[in-house]
């Protein structure tokens, strides 16, 4: 064994050096040198750490630096996130956003320029004035217009989305609140009184009939039973024969 390999390695090491650290790893770990003031020390991880990316070979995993502009890279030449200041494109990062696309400070990105879209006018809204559609000649309408896409920071501003024009309306009264809502009570009423007379009639018809045959069965009661008519034959045959 070389003087300078340690037996016993730790943290994923095949083998190391005491002064070193790591120097192969286990498999599917990735070697990497880590920077301690002057000194470099291997170390084996199971993923490459903020700007390195791993490459796979036979005899060893190993990680390797990204461009100087690059957070994370998939490979060298292809970045998946920018450092703070640049903008990701293509897997490129880029201080400004080439033409026809705009920078996303959220994503830091460049992203492709998106334009308001809006729908349709509705329809014209009844004339209307101070909230009213009587009482008045001269009124307003308005329609309106729903925002279907907003607007990137440079695309195309959405334009108004409410319209207003003067309306003619044939002058009507309006129908007073209270004088309507005081007929409407008291016609309630009326039905009310309506049903609560016809309910009466109804009940005293019904106590009238009832006194009546009451009354008839207590006459029935109360009559004597009418007796039969003597027969003149039967009552005469014995007088005439004792005379």
């Amino acid at each position: 064994v070389h003087p300078n390999v340690s037996q016993g390695c730790q943290g994923g090491c095949a083998t190391c050096s005491d002064y070193n650290g790591c120097l192969s790893c286990k498999p599917r770990l990735f070697f990497v040198l880590e920077r301690i003031g002057m000194k470099q020390i291997g170390v084996c991880l199971s993923s490459c750490p903020s700007g390195y990316y791993g490459t796979r070979y036979p005899d060893i995993n190993k990680c390797a630096k990204c461009k100087a502009d690059c957070d994370t890279c998939f490979t060298r030449n292809f970045c998946t996130k920018c450092k703070s200041g640049f903008y990701l494109y293509s897997g490129k990062c880029l201080e400004k956003c080439p033409d026809g696309l705009e920078a996303n400070n959220h994503t830091m990105e460049c992203t492709s320029i998106v334009h308001c879209e809006t729908s349709e006018w509705s329809p014209w809204s009844p004339c209307m004035k101070k909230g009213k559609t009587c009482g008045f000649k001269r009124g307003n309408e308005v329609r309106v217009k729903e925002i279907i896409q907003h607007p990137s920071a440079r695309g195309n501003p959405c334009p108004a989305t409410t319209e207003s024009r003067k309306c003619i309306v044939q002058r009507k009264r309006c129908q007073k609140e209270g004088k309507g809502k005081k007929n409407r009570e008291e016609k309630r009423k009326k039905s009310n009184k309506d049903e609560s007379k016809e309910t009466r009639q109804e009940s005293k018809g019904r106590a009238a009939r009832r006194q009546n045959r009451e009354q008839r069965e207590n006459n029935n009661k109360t009559q004597p039973k009418k007796r039969k008519a003597p027969n003149k034959e039967q009552d005469l045959a014995p007088a005439d024969t004792a005379h």
